[in-house]
């Protein structure tokens, strides 16, 4: 690469929504916008969570000047922990962003101590050939920053996640005057978030939720149970005002909550009158009209506290008739289900149940169609890049910008792993592509889990298994004991129990088939009833389980 040229590349958070994490490299300077990950969609059976493929930047890991932080959503900062093992660098963000990152790293064990620095909005820092400017942001969660990159190019201006909120509950107005000077200045290339470029008009008001609250506090007569996002401090604060109004107490539940509310707490972020906040058993000792409890859970989670209310498996809270609980949430895609299952759950024990569809008690933290276009003729861009949004976002995004006087040319919609190049005489291009892709962690194991496994595990969700055992003696081949079969997933195996004898059958007669010499290699014996059990099955119902033979030698 030319030395003179600025590079920025997209490791993730193009074509997806997470993931994100984007790279500013310049000669020998590196810094990292974002290390987010992404939750697992459907199809990725038993894996937790999905972060970026950083080969290219584990190769480059001796110039990385810094990784900056836009806010403190998983999105933006869950894959810290594991960047952070291979790569030491210093940590930039507000003080929310770095009090969630330290509760985040204390779970990991990691080589060394991080390196965390707590900036505010329009605070610069100087990180090798870049100068970086912080610039204060609205969106769903408290501190969010965009950033100002002086580089030696030119300018570059990353909104970060953001919505322009008139009235933001906090009263932190976005700094609209430090991006109009971005633009006034001459801003060489603006990435900005796409998550809702298809959405016409503005984004509510954050504050706008509060009177769909306040009507259900006042109505309600039993206990309030409202499921909301754990980094959503402003919602949480929210409910605590509404809880305030009509005289209730409020506990918190889900350890993700509880630590992020005891944080923004510590910080100042969060304001609970000190007789209004209660441990969750002390609420066992009020009336139901007494209570308002904020939970985890509002995107239908297994394992979230909300969840374990709605199966009756939660050791404190038992849901009944006359709860009233409130998904304060926007429903992610691929949760749809998940969601509906508790909210039928929900119902069931005579539950009133509020949520997005039938009650106005949630807006987006992202900007809308109008926003956007205001964003980019403040910044007045040269060259423009849609971030933060899947592919249609993307493309919406760039129409808007076409709007906004951006020459076509001069619009470059990326995927992971692709470049563009800025050069000192003001063009661009774009450049190679780079290794990127998903990396996904199941458990404590990492990148273990690859495209192969997931494949075994879709096909075994799908079709189940069959499991053939076998022991034969280890000189002659001579069958000492079965064949016998085992099936997961597959079929009944005692309402099915002439299917898998008339397999059982034939796997004998494929034995007696086998020649002595066949017989002496286990690996020909596993692969032949591998093969005739697969047909034979396939023959009679049309399914393809994943078979294996399990073939002792004695």
């Amino acid at each position: 690469m030319n030395k003179n040229k600025l590079k920025i590349i997209p490791l993730g958070g193009v074509g997806e929504i997470g993931l994100n994490m984007t790279v500013f490299e310049h000669g020998e300077d590196v810094i990292v916008v974002d290390a987010g990950l992404m939750f697992p969609e459907e199809d990725m059976h038993g894996v937790d969570y999905v972060i970026a493929d950083t080969g290219y930047l584990q190769e480059r890991k001796e110039n990385i000047r810094a990784v900056l932080l836009t806010h403190g959503h998983e999105d933006h900062i869950g894959a810290l922990p594991y960047l952070l093992r291979d790569i030491h660098v210093p940590i930039y963000g507000t003080a929310l962003t770095i009090g969630l990152v330290t509760s985040k790293l204390r779970e990991h064990d990691l080589p060394e101590e991080p390196e965390l620095v707590v900036i505010k909005p329009r605070d610069k820092v100087k990180l090798g050939c870049f100068t970086v400017e912080f610039i204060r942001v609205t969106h769903s969660i408290v501190d969010g920053v965009g950033l100002g990159i002086e580089t030696p190019v030119g300018r570059v201006v990353h909104t970060g996640d953001f919505k322009l909120d008139p009235t933001p509950v906090d009263g932190e107005l976005m700094d609209f005057h430090k991006f109009t000077e971005y633009g006034e200045k001459g801003t060489l290339v603006l990435l900005s978030d796409s998550t809702n470029a298809e959405k016409g008009g503005f984004t509510f008001s954050e504050k706008e939720v509060r009177r769909g609250l306040d009507g259900i506090f006042a109505s309600a007569e039993g206990r309030i149970i409202v499921a909301t996002f754990a980094s959503n401090i402003h919602r949480i604060q929210q409910v605590v005002d509404a809880a305030v109004m009509v005289g209730r107490k409020v506990a918190l539940s889900g350890r993700s909550m509880v630590n992020n509310a005891q944080i923004a707490m510590d910080l100042g972020y969060l304001k609970v009158p000190g007789n209004t906040w209660l441990k969750l058993n002390d609420i066992k000792h009020l009336d139901d009209h007494e209570v308002v409890l904020i939970t985890t859970g509002s995107q239908g989670e297994p394992m979230s506290a909300l969840s374990r209310m709605a199966v009756e498996e939660h050791k404190q809270i038992k849901i009944k008739p006359g709860d009233v609980v409130v998904l304060s949430s926007k429903v992610i895609p691929g949760n749809e289900r998940a969601i509906g299952r508790v909210i039928n759950h929900l119902f069931k024990r005579g539950a009133v149940v509020h949520y997005e569809k039938v009650s106005d008690i949630h807006v987006s933290g992202h900007a809308s169609k109008e926003e956007l276009k205001l964003m980019l003729n403040m910044v007045r861009p040269k060259f423009f890049i849609p971030v933060h949004g899947e592919y249609r976002h993307l493309v919406y995004h760039s129409i808007l910008a076409g709007k906004s006087d951006v020459p076509e040319d001069n619009i470059f919609i990326l995927q992971d792993g692709d470049s563009v190049e800025f050069s000192m005489d003001g063009t661009a291009r774009r450049g190679d592509k780079v290794t990127a892709g998903r990396v996904f962690v199941d458990g404590k194991g990492v990148g273990d889990v690859g495209d192969v496994v997931l494949r075994d595990r879709r096909r075994l969700a799908r079709d189940g298994m069959i499991i053939i055992l076998l022991n034969i003696e280890k000189e002659t081949g001579k069958v000492i004991s079965g064949p016998d079969i085992v099936s997961r997933g597959f079929v009944y195996e005692d309402e099915s129990r002439e299917l898998l004898d008339a397999a059982k059958t034939e796997i004998e007669y494929a034995l007696m088939d086998m020649d002595q010499e066949v017989k002496g290699d286990t690996l020909m014996v596993e692969t032949k009833l591998r093969r005739v059990l697969k047909k034979f099955v396939y023959k009679k119902i049309e399914r393809t389980p994943m078979i294996l033979p399990i073939i002792m030698e004695m």
